[in-house]
């Protein structure tokens, strides 16, 4: 199977509410969001990005994200994935953000990832809404 394989499945997962592609994190990820979002930074671990970025975001959320995938290219190992992603937060408004992802795997695994986002869009959403208790 190839990379956008992996991917394509994991995506679809997401959207259907089974699964996602943070399921295919390597321990050792190295994650890199850029920009000058309040999240904006290199992880080290998958628990690192999990810890700091995936799960105050949930915590933050009454319904998950949901992908749509615009496009996704392979050049070599890595998997380019431009979506959008939609869901409502805890205060009841709506969190609909643009990403382009470049995700490196190894043997089915996600080892290294560049994230592009609207930092604004994210960061009204890490100031505004209160994560809930985890």
């Amino acid at each position: 199977m190839s990379n956008t394989d992996i991917v394509k499945r994991a995506f679809a997962a997401w959207a259907a509410g089974t699964g996602g592609p943070y399921d295919l994190l390597a321990d050792d990820l190295v994650w890199t969001i850029t920009g000058h979002s309040l999240a904006s930074k290199t992880y080290h671990s998958r628990e690192a990005f999990m810890s700091e970025v995936i799960r105050p975001f949930n915590a933050r959320m009454s319904s998950g994200l949901r992908p749509t995938v615009h496009s996704m290219y392979q050049d070599g190992d890595t998997v380019i994935v431009y979506f959008d992603a939609s869901g409502t937060a805890k205060d009841g408004k709506p969190y609909a953000n643009t990403y382009a992802w470049f995700l490196t795997l190894r043997d089915g695994k996600i080892v290294k990832s560049v994230a592009f986002y609207d930092a604004l869009t994210f960061n009204d959403l890490w100031t505004r809404v209160k994560p809930a208790p985890q």
